[in-house]
Parts: C-alpha cells; structure tokens; sequence
C-alpha cells in the first residue's frame, strides 16, 4: 500500500547475566525476567560470569554476593578495571555493610533477599533506564565551571586541570541535575526522582554516596568542596559559577559547615 511508513524493526530483548551459585536462585529469576521479556544469560561462579561479560556483552549482571573461590565484591572489583556494565548486587537480609560496600565498589543497585518478582522486575528495569536516558544535553556541549573544572556534557566526562576523567551513567545524570540547578538548594527527594526514578524516593544514601564520587572526581580537597555544597538535611547546591563573586563569598562561609557535613 502506497504512502505507508516502513515499520521499523523491533528492538532486541534486553540480554541479562544472573550469576549466583544456587541454580533454583537462577532458576527463580530466569523465570520472571523472562516473562517480563528480557533474554537472560547465566553463570555460576565470578570467574565464568567475567568471561560471558567479555564474551556475550549483557547490558547488565545480576550478581550475587556470597560465592565460592570469587566472591561477588572480587568480581565486581575487577569487572570495573574494563566495564562499566550496569551491576544489581543480591545481598543477604539485614547485611546494610555488604549493600555499602557493594555500592562504593561500582554496583549500581542492589536487592536484598528473600525478594519478590515485582521488585526484581523494578530494580531491572530502573537500572536500565538510568543506563540508557542521558540527562538532555544542553546547548553548549562543553561548560566551563573555572579555570580548574570544565564539563563536556557530550562525552559525559569532567575535565580538570586540562585532564578528562569519564563519568558513569549515574554520576553524570547526578551532575547534570546539579549544574541545570546551579546555585540553588536541590533536596534529596528531587534528586533521587530525577536520577535514580520515584521509587527510590526514600533512598537517601544513593545521592550521599554519589555525591562523594563526584567529589572525589572534581573537588581539589574533597572534604572541603567548593563545587558541590551541603545544604544540611535538606539537599545539595552547585556553586553558582554564573555569578562568580557573590558565590565564592558564599562557598568560603560554607567550608566549615561542609567539614562536618558528611
């Protein structure tokens, strides 16, 4: 029929790597991701997941914590010396350490067991969508902050003293949020809808956690920010580098509270 739009091709199922040790536990999942339409991948120990990661290229890995020989953390730590592959760690019950650790090593989320499909299905689902929507790119691409700090919104990488330093898919959407606010207070509830998506309104230790990635990768002294300030129990605020004197007053006066802050 004349005048029709080709259809375009339907897009491939999501590729998912579960690695756990226990096969009913891959069994389990296996089931409810693949009802939900996602292709799931498997491995049973840390060694054979690096190799399905390098191999078959998942968008991303349900890695358990607890398994023989290489342990999730092991994996985990050398997975992000090459990839940045979205990570959802399975944590013990009331194991709050391992779900910190988890975190500060590079894991993007975590589920703590017994879980149930639903939120299997929203963690997976929610940790692909800050992977694959960028925060909008604004008209200049390259943003200087000062002479220190530039960010090149296209690569999503920071650039200091003349270095670049890339940033993973949260951080960037993170800073983004921050910059796009730049001299006014976000709190954490806003931060943690935009970035990390509604549900995750009450988890405030994403944003305290990635804040200090940031920090890390931006501040000359990351205990005394100059960049990313606290606003004590109610959010963050980007320096206002728009308005450069009134700021740095501003920024100076606030070092002393940041000490402490977190």
């Amino acid at each position: 029929m004349t005048g029709q739009l080709p259809r375009s091709a339907p897009k491939p199922p999501k590729r998912i790597l579960v690695v756990d040790d226990e096969a009913r536990m891959i069994g389990f999942i296996r089931m409810n991701l693949e009802l939900e339409g996602f292709q799931v991948l498997e491995a049973h120990n840390g060694l054979e997941a690096l190799e399905v990661i390098r191999t078959q290229l998942p968008d991303l890995v349900i890695l358990d914590v607890m398994m023989p020989e290489l342990d999730g953390f092991e994996t985990l730590r050398i997975l992000r010396e090459f990839s940045n592959i979205p990570v959802i760690m399975l944590t013990a019950k009331g194991e709050e350490d391992d779900r910190v650790y988890g975190l500060e090593l590079g894991a993007d989320d975590y589920i703590t067991k017994p879980f149930g499909p639903r939120e299997l299905s929203s963690r997976v689902r929610a940790v692909l969508r800050r992977a694959e929507m960028p925060a909008s790119t604004p008209e200049t691409a390259i943003l200087k902050i000062d002479d220190r700090l530039s960010v090149d919104f296209n690569r999503r990488e920071v650039i200091v003293n003349g270095k670049h330093i890339k940033l993973r898919p949260t951080e960037y959407r993170l800073l983004y949020h921050l910059i796009e606010n730049a001299g006014w207070t976000v709190p954490h509830e806003q931060l943690l809808a935009k970035v990390w998506g509604y549900e995750y309104r009450d988890e405030a230790h994403y944003v305290r956690l990635y804040i200090n990635y940031l920090r890390e990768k931006i501040e000359e002294d990351p205990s005394n920010p100059k960049y990313i300030l606290t606003e004590r129990g109610v959010g963050y605020r980007f320096v206002d580098f728009r308005h450069k004197g009134k700021e740095a007053e501003e920024a100076d006066s606030s070092t002393s509270e940041n000490n402490n802050a977190n």
